[in-house]
């Protein structure tokens, strides 16, 4: 799915309604519709709505839904500014529709700093949309601050007020707070970064039935990573094949005290369907994962910590969880980078020995794929301002060095050297425990091996990583889920992808 900046939202709002013959005003009535039928299907016990309405499209929006919830025997109070009723065309002809409904209360803005909202109400955002380039002064900035104060859920409608749709949001700017946010159609940019995304709550994305042709003709080199892409990607198996025919993976992983790195990604390589698996770690590690992945074959390379590697040919790497940074590691790692040819995976210590030693990033093989998180990359690559710059920093490194960045995070990013990013949507904050990178590791390591292209296998594995993590949350808990159990649910992805 590609990921649309406003403006051409905005256009694809008028192709739309040019190519389906129906006014803007019927494309805002159905809008309501699908947003009141979600409402219905989801919400419960409520019986109220207090919703806030401002002088352009978005507040058409919310007169619209109002009038509709209140026809579905909903009790309904809207709040707008009446002392400014200088509405776009839409939200004046819904407010007069509004207006001429005895049964709906009409409050001014001023109104909700004495009201005493009742319990299980539910409030409805739609004061600002999409269209919003400034920051909100004033009056409105006032009635945001105040509603972010009232303990009620809050829905915003599209995306929060006070949301810069496309960028960073200043830290100054005063944004709803919403506990669910219900997007138009598309996906939106601001969504997807921490300093913003905050804002939003839950996203759920409502088909009102904008036009695919323009969709399909739009130029773009932002995507979501969905089903469809996903199902794109996935190379179901055939029937005449043996174990050659799915990869070589060969991790390199582990020292003494963090053995259990290396298990969890090479469990996760063995899950994902890797046909030889080795394990490249030390001696100490070797009575845990024989036990533990006996399916897996160990190749000794040191007495504590790796001093040495003598890998089986044309294996694909994967390199870094729970490597440890000691000295002769340290020159494996380097020596290693330098001289591999193939692509590879590398990530968590391996990472950080780069970092000490930047001169080897110009070594690193073409296509590989790096996995850091966002204070490792911070040492690789240099500190940002904030998450949308370092999303900048890493296309411009992604094309410098010719590689594959996966920027981990609640929305993970893959950016290719062609400066293409892919947002993951994805997994969950129960994930947010040592060991998640290390299984994410072994599932790309093992897809690259299978011949995934490295873009392919890194789009497959952050997916597959992530709804692995989901299908776990459902069973154990975000707060108790394992990456354990992470790695045992991925079986759980694969049945769902089968046609």
């Amino acid at each position: 799915m590609k990921l649309l900046n406003a403006n051409q939202i905005k256009s694809a709002d008028k192709f739309t309604l040019e190519e389906q013959k129906i006014s803007s005003l019927q494309l805002m009535e159905r809008a309501a519709e699908t947003a009141v039928e979600y409402l219905i299907s989801k919400i419960r016990n409520t019986q109220k709505f207090c919703i806030f309405c401002g002088k352009g499209n978005n507040g058409g929006d919310g007169f619209a839904i109002a009038r509709l919830l209140y026809q579905k025997s909903y009790d309904v109070e809207v709040f707008t500014d009446l002392s400014n009723i200088n509405f776009s065309d839409e939200a004046k002809t819904n407010f007069q529709k509004v207006k001429s409904i005895s049964g709906i209360d009409l409050n001014d803005f001023s109104e909700v700093e004495n009201m005493r909202f009742k319990a299980n109400s539910i409030i409805l955002d739609c004061i600002f949309g999409i269209g919003l380039n400034r920051k909100i002064e004033g009056k409105i900035e006032r009635l945001i601050q105040v509603l972010n104060t009232i303990n009620l859920k809050k829905i915003s409608i599209d995306i929060p007020s006070g949301l810069l749709s496309d960028g960073f949001t200043p830290n100054d700017f005063t944004v709803l707070k919403a506990d669910e946010t219900l997007s138009f159609q598309f996906w939106k940019k601001a969504f997807f970064y921490p300093e913003t995304g905050r804002f939003c709550g839950k996203i759920q994305i409502l088909n009102i039935g904008i036009s695919e042709n323009f969709i399909a003709s739009s130029e773009s080199t932002e995507y979501i990573i969905d089903e469809h892409l996903i199902k794109n990607i996935y190379q179901p198996r055939e029937d005449f094949v043996n174990k050659g025919t799915f990869g070589k993976t060969v991790m390199i992983a582990g020292s003494y005290g963090k053995i259990g790195a290396a298990v969890l990604a090479t469990k996760a390589a063995l899950k994902s369907g890797s046909g030889l698996t080795f394990c490249a770690a030390p001696k100490c590690g070797y009575n845990v994962l024989q036990n533990s992945a006996p399916e897996a074959m160990f190749i000794e390379s040191g007495e504590n910590f790796i001093e040495f590697l003598d890998l089986p040919e044309d294996g694909v790497l994967g390199i870094g969880p729970g490597l440890g940074t000691e000295a002769d590691t340290e020159k494996v790692v380097l020596n290693l980078i330098k001289n591999q040819k193939m692509p590879m995976v590398i990530d968590a210590d391996a990472l950080n020995i780069l970092s000490k030693n930047k001169d080897f990033l110009k070594y690193i093989p073409t296509n590989s794929i790096i996995t850091p998180h966002p204070k490792e990359f911070e040492r690789l690559f240099g500190a940002s301002k904030n998450a949308f710059e370092r999303t900048e920093l890493a296309k411009r490194k992604a094309k410098e060095l010719n590689i594959f960045i996966v920027l981990k995070g609640h929305h993970t990013q893959i950016i290719s050297p062609e400066k293409e990013v892919f947002y993951n949507i994805t997994g969950n904050s129960g994930m947010a425990k040592g060991g998640s990178g290390d299984a994410l590791t072994g599932i790309i390591t093992s897809f690259l091996s299978q011949n995934y292209s490295p873009k392919n296998a890194a789009i497959f594995g952050v997916w597959l990583h992530g709804k692995a993590g989901d299908f776990a949350a459902e069973k154990y808990s975000k707060e108790s889920i394992l990456p354990s159990d992470l790695i045992e649910n991925i079986a759980e992805v694969f049945k769902d992808l089968q046609p």
